[in-house]
């Protein structure tokens, strides 16, 4: 059986937007993943939170697609968003993994508070590079906030807080 991913969509032109430079540093690609429990109050994707929503799609298929895009050789880095990718930790695994063998820099956005997430997902972050972690909450929302919707929110460098043990928050 191949393994599947919920994605908003099925097809690739809506699961994944190209050219963004608020996902991260530097000209990325996003694919977005369908399902949130979160359900923060100011949402910029709540059409992303429903779990009944979205189509699965065949991971190898996403792979293809991936590849593509990377071969065009513009991208710096991918962002998986959503939704919330971690909710489809074997999958965001599988993609993460796939994304480093072809040299991207990967982020990945999630409503978890870091130190909240269960380790049997934080043994399977390792190809992360950077997590922006935290619930959107709307009280803190500020347009000030580097790749980030509210003050609350923080940015992690998940391979050095891996590597130290202790965790690396990136400021900008």
């Amino acid at each position: 059986m191949r393994t599947k991913v919920k994605l908003i969509s099925d097809k690739p032109s809506e699961y994944i937007t190209l050219d963004s430079i608020v996902d991260g540093p530097g000209l990325r690609f996003v694919v977005w993943f369908q399902g949130c429990q979160h359900a923060c109050p100011g949402c910029h994707n709540p059409q992303t939170q429903s779990f009944a929503a979205g189509e699965d799609v065949e991971i190898i298929d996403v792979k293809k697609e991936i590849k593509k895009i990377c071969d065009e050789g513009i991208y710096d880095g991918i962002t998986f968003s959503g939704g919330d990718p971690l909710y489809q930790i074997d999958a965001l695994s599988e993609l993460t993994q796939y994304c480093k063998e072809l040299g991207l820099n990967v982020w990945v956005y999630t409503g978890f508070v870091y130190e909240k997430i269960p380790n049997f997902i934080k043994n399977k972050m390792q190809y992360i590079d950077v997590l922006v972690e935290g619930p959107f909450i709307l009280k803190q929302k500020s347009f000030d906030c580097l790749y980030r919707g509210s003050t609350n929110q923080r940015i992690i460098d998940i391979q050095k807080t891996l590597i130290e043990n202790k965790l690396s928050i990136i400021e900008f």
